[in-house]
């Protein structure tokens, strides 16, 4: 057993977060508590797979998890927060939302919020713990839809394409047409954009 698993934990749960890069939505979290008797094959970083294999976990993951819950926080309260509190904050209100409560938390990155209960993070956790490669695909696939809604309401922007985050089309559409609501207005080049705006 690897020595991030707390030995006495009954209910491990695994969180992880996406959409700290983009300057476009919320940032999306989630927590999944498996069921070792129920055991789901192929996780792994939401990053590294396909997105029909994606979209396949992710049904799987939420019919066999013993638990799973969403966090977010909006891009106002990203605004407000900054990116490593509203995300902090999103992984709480994610952990808060499972129907069982947790023994233990393990956390994809090298910080962990306050939470209720003990917690570890663990580098490059998505890969290495089955509870965080679970997270890390509900979490993806959630944010990765509400890009594509996104994209249908502001067509010229992208979206669907580079889902929110800097590339040079989205800058290049940016500059051009100007932040919509859903941009985090602390962001830089949403910043400098708004700035130049007021010019």
């Amino acid at each position: 057993m690897p020595d991030f698993i707390y030995p006495t934990a009954h209910y491990i749960a695994g969180v992880d977060e996406v959409g700290r890069g983009p300057l476009v939505g919320a940032v999306v979290t989630a927590a999944v508590i498996l069921d070792p008797n129920n055991p789901i094959l192929g996780l792994a970083d939401s990053k590294k797979l396909s997105e029909k294999k994606r979209l396949y976990l992710y049904d799987e993951i939420k019919e066999k998890a013993l638990a799973w819950s969403l966090g977010r926080a909006e891009p106002e309260e990203i605004d407000q927060l900054n990116i490593l509190h509203a995300t902090m904050l999103a992984m709480q209100r994610a952990v808060a939302g499972l129907s069982i409560v947790p023994d233990y938390v393990l956390i994809d990155g090298n910080r962990c919020p306050t939470l209720p209960m003990p917690a570890q993070a663990v580098i490059k956790g998505d890969n290495l713990v089955a509870e965080i490669s679970a997270a890390s695909i509900l979490a993806k696939v959630t944010r990765d839809t509400e890009m594509a809604l996104l994209a249908e309401k502001y067509p010229e922007y992208g979206f669907a394409q580079h889902k929110g985050y800097p590339t040079a089309i989205h800058l290049e559409q940016l500059a051009r047409l100007g932040p919509i609501p859903e941009h985090r207005k602390s962001f830089a080049p949403v910043r400098h954009r708004l700035t130049s705006e007021s010019k």
